[in-house]
């Protein structure tokens, strides 16, 4: 383990390349392979199964199993964040979920109906190898950053990450539409699930292997290991969440921003998360194949379009105010999810993929920029941005369940979608609702 000082070049390289290992779980495994894996594992029936004692449609189940995910994370992460700066061994924190993600992943290559327990159970200690690990890797920023660097080092972290993860992806969707090539054998439709499969366990070695340069350079901790860790230290995150919330009681702006935050969110990070299901549920692709390299090529269009998307979202902010801005791409987003009702051809949904990606990118940039300029000057931001980490998970497990309820009800996602849209139009008045301030104007 290197001992650099806080701010070298080379430190901040292997903090930002982290993202590079990592960023392959949330594409590959996410957005794009794994639900198209999923939904093929019930081509030959229909897309319900017998599980926890329920008949569930297969998509509310994934969408159950995900939300639950959610809360896990959204609970540990306070107590673990408390504890790993206390006593000083956050880099043990970020290894042991990276490690508990990386494993999990591979052992989808196991994923199987016959086995669906098992194979729910890697799915969902996967997402929360994934997003426990950003936990403690988001805060290692202001440790091996100056406030002067932490923007480019974090963007930098971003960019690495989209370049890994389309690299990947690229050649997982080359091993499933040419599988002869990579030596996979089988009928055209064996060879493609084995494809799949082998991408998991691709996925997972990615993710360790290129995470060590990280933790070659990260240093461990304050080197606290000596102190013990009592009650007051386990809870002294949710103390520090707890704190926030009465603070906000006196910020009027910060909290009528953080309110129609989390009500949006809830949509935005749900449609992220069941786009590739319902692509393969409801539009009418002319073959199996088809199908999975249409998908496919689907997120790789999201994932390019969403950095057109940032960049004219960031110009049109400094134009005409970050708020107003936030309003017009909300008020797009709810066109969007009723225009989704109606699509059923493979050409609509290509355009429906590069217009979700135009807004995807910047929404999520632009909400948590905007956040920022509205947070007080005098107090603890990393409390604040704790606060609004969990804000946005509670949000994604309401928005998940909601989808799958309605999924589970109606038995079809298109239900679903459109009433994702009222949370968008309640986002939009909670947004008017803020007061006219040259920061966010």
């Amino acid at each position: 383990m290197a001992n650099l000082a806080k701010g070298s070049k080379k430190l901040l390289n292997a903090w930002a390349f982290y993202d590079w290992a990592n960023s392959v779980y949330p594409l590959v495994i996410s957005s794009a392979v794994f639900p198209i894996f999923y939904e093929a594992l019930f081509s030959e029936r229909d897309h319900y199964i017998h599980v926890f004692g329920i008949y569930l449609k297969n998509s509310a189940l994934i969408s159950f199993v995900t939300a639950l995910a959610f809360l896990v994370v959204a609970f540990v992460s306070p107590l673990l964040s408390g504890i790993s700066d206390y006593v000083g061994n956050k880099k043990s924190f970020m290894q042991f979920f990276c490690y508990l993600g990386a494993i999990s992943c591979m052992s989808l290559y196991w994923f199987s109906l016959s086995t669906i327990y098992i194979g729910l159970l890697f799915y969902f200690l996967g997402l929360i190898g994934f997003w426990g690990s950003l936990v403690f890797y988001n805060s290692y920023l202001p440790d091996i950053a100056f406030p002067e660097q932490q923007d480019k080092v974090s963007a930098k972290g971003y960019s690495l990450g989209y370049i890994g993860s389309v690299i990947l992806l690229i050649i997982n969707l080359a091993m499933i539409m040419q599988p002869e090539l990579f030596g996979i054998t089988g009928t055209k439709g064996e060879a493609a699930m084995k494809a799949m499969r082998y991408s998991f366990i691709i996925v997972g070695i990615w993710w360790i292997v290129f995470s060590q340069y990280t933790y070659y350079y990260l240093p461990k901790g304050n080197n606290n290991s000596e102190r013990k860790v009592t009650k007051a230290v386990v809870f002294n995150g949710f103390k520090e969440l707890k704190k926030v919330w009465k603070l906000l009681e006196h910020n009027k702006p910060l909290k009528r921003y953080l309110t129609g935050f989390f009500v949006y969110s809830m949509a935005v990070q749900t449609v992220m998360l069941i786009a590739t299901y319902f692509g393969a549920q409801e539009i009418a692709w002319q073959s199996k194949s088809e199908s999975t390299t249409g998908l496919i090529i689907c997120i790789l269009v999201i994932q390019l379009v969403a950095v057109i998307g940032a960049v004219l979202t960031s110009r049109a902010s400094a134009k005409f105010g970050n708020i107003p801005t936030l309003i017009v791409i909300n008020c797009f987003w709810v066109l969007l999810c009723i225009a989704a009702y109606f699509i059923t051809m493979p050409l609509d949904f290509y355009v429906m993929a590069g217009l979700v990606g135009l807004v995807m990118g910047g929404i999520q940039s632009l909400s948590r920029s905007t956040y920022s300029k509205l947070l007080p000057e005098t107090q603890d931001t990393a409390s604040f941005f704790s606060f609004y980490d969990v804000s946005e998970k509670i949000g994604i497990v309401i928005g998940m369940c909601v989808y799958g309820i309605i999924d589970q009800i109606t038995g079809s996602p298109r239900f679903a979608i459109v009433f994702l849209a009222l949370f968008f139009i309640v986002g939009v008045l909670l947004l008017f609702r803020l007061p006219r301030k040259k920061l966010v104007y």
